[in-house]
């Protein structure tokens, strides 16, 4: 897998959760239909005004080191580390007002209103559960067991080697009778594309994970009877993969200038020439798979290079005598060689309407500090998982609330709209279904009419395993979820 992850015990980008995953569980699971299914918590009830929900929470169980699990950890973990630290945790329990525990196995999280999203985050992947006894009365994020984390999962963590491997081993008092069914699973940490295919060709690894090949290579690899392709496991995940301007530069400030450039660039062809095939161009923030929310009638700016260039006339941005119009800075995202190209895709589209773009490569811990910390970037590209909910992976794009310097995979344009945060406010507390896709339409349509950030394409990643290798999950989460249920023919 590539990059490698950052602090398991804190988990908020896909690298670290398909790890983690392993090491934690969440209070639920979901199924198919993105329906709670009992983890940690085996059962739950919410009241009839919304404002106060209780969890059973599974007795027996046990950390690694062998401390009960309680409702102490419940309460530690949503109020103390996802409620203040997580990039989206200040939406998702924005309502919380405070989690009760009358006993060490009943939690019941007390709201300020009914808060709906907060169903759609209830897995390891969004709340992630840690140990209070080692984490309480430090910082979460900084804590030294994030890099050796206690978890409840199906594994326990065995070893870290940076730049190498890491290395799980059975849970020997999982609380599933019977599983995990194997023994032990390293990690590896191959950085070159090729190799991960040649290492699946060989059968020197059996599973990889986050679309881990080269795109080029996955039609010759459906056809080989030792390996699987498989698309399944990531609808609940929803990537979506998006331009950002960074808005605090005076020269993207003119929605002109904005929208200008989403004309420049043919989304169909990024999809079909860079991705494969693999990807769909967007019509909005919002994804197609989440078809309760998604809506398609939306402002759209269809490839057209002359809207561009007259666009970018009335802004005042002419060609110079060199045919330049403006220079700007790129950051490519870090998580593979399809980021680099979809970055050199769009510098070439920009330079025909007379824009020159330079494009900027770093690993991903400098990328996260220029994007999200310093704000050092004109323009990035990159993709957040839009998750079941548009409060979840979405709004956290144009929220201002979201804007939280060092908080990764957020609203790093710097964008500011009191009309889009009036419209989140109201959708994260309205319990009528179709009351509150009406505010998220609306919400969409801000978002697509401001464009601080271009939608680019919808993308369709994909998992490969070997065909020795059974009953991995390919469920809506099936990528965020451990591989508890997994065996390995010899």
């Amino acid at each position: 897998m590539v990059p490698e992850p950052r602090d398991l015990g804190i988990a908020v980008s896909n690298p670290t959760i398909v790890v983690a995953a392993n090491l934690f569980d969440g209070l639920v699971t979901y199924d198919d239909n993105f329906k709670p299914r009992p983890q940690l918590a085996e059962s739950w009830a919410q009241s009839a005004d919304g404002k106060e929900i209780t969890f059973n929470l599974r007795k027996g169980v046990k950390w690694h080191d062998g401390t009960p699990f309680t409702s102490a950890d419940v309460k530690y973990s949503i109020l103390e580390v996802v409620k203040k630290t997580h990039p989206r945790g200040i939406g998702t329990y924005g309502q919380l007002q405070t989690i009760e525990t009358p006993d060490d196995y009943t939690a019941v999280l007390k709201l300020a209103a009914p808060s709906p999203v907060i169903w759609s985050a209830l897995s390891s992947s969004e709340t992630q559960i840690l140990p209070r006894h080692l984490y309480e009365g430090t910082d979460p994020l900084t804590n030294p067991w994030n890099a050796k984390p206690i978890g409840t999962g199906a594994f326990v963590f065995k070893e870290w080697v940076h730049g190498s491997h890491i290395t799980l081993e059975r849970n020997p008092d999982y609380w599933v009778a019977g599983k995990p069914y194997l023994d032990r699973i390293t990690f590896k940490l191959v950085p070159d594309a090729g190799a991960r295919a040649a290492a699946l060709e060989t059968g020197e690894v059996q599973y990889v994970p986050l679309s881990p090949v080269p795109l080029s290579d996955v039609s010759r690899l459906q056809k080989l009877p030792s390996v699987r392709v498989e698309t399944r496991g990531w609808e609940a995940v929803a990537p979506v993969f998006f331009f950002d301007f960074n808005l605090r530069r005076k020269q993207f400030q003119d929605v002109r200038v904005r929208r200008a450039i989403a004309h420049s660039i043919n989304r169909r062809a990024l999809a079909e020439t860079v991705w494969y095939g693999f990807a769909d161009p967007s019509t909005g923030p919002v994804p197609a798979a989440q078809k309760q929310f998604h809506e398609p009638n939306l402002p759209q700016y269809e490839f057209d290079p002359k809207k561009a260039e007259q666009l970018l006339d009335e802004a005042g941005f002419k060609r110079g005598v060199d045919g330049v119009r403006m220079r700007f800075t790129h950051l490519n995202h870090t998580y593979g060689d399809d980021f680099k190209r979809s970055g050199e895709f769009i510098r070439q589209q920009l330079k025909r309407v007379g824009i020159e773009v330079e494009l900027i490569n770093y690993d991903l811990p400098t990328f996260l500090r220029k994007a999200y910390t310093e704000y050092d970037f004109d323009t990035l590209n990159v993709f957040y998982a839009a998750f079941s909910d548009p409060q979840l992976g979405v709004q956290r794009r144009f929220w201002s609330k979201a804007i939280q310097p060092g908080s990764a995979w957020s609203n790093a344009s710097g964008y500011s709209n009191p009309a889009f945060d009036q419209v989140v406010a109201d959708a994260l507390v309205e319990p009528d279904v179709a009351k509150r896709r009406a505010l998220l339409v609306k919400l969409q349509s801000i978002a697509q009419t401001d464009l601080p950030s271009i939608s680019l394409l919808e993308l369709k990643q994909f998992r490969v395993w070997s065909s020795r290798l059974h009953d991995v999950d390919v469920s809506p989460v099936g990528v965020y979820a451990s591989l508890a249920s997994a065996w390995l023919v010899p």
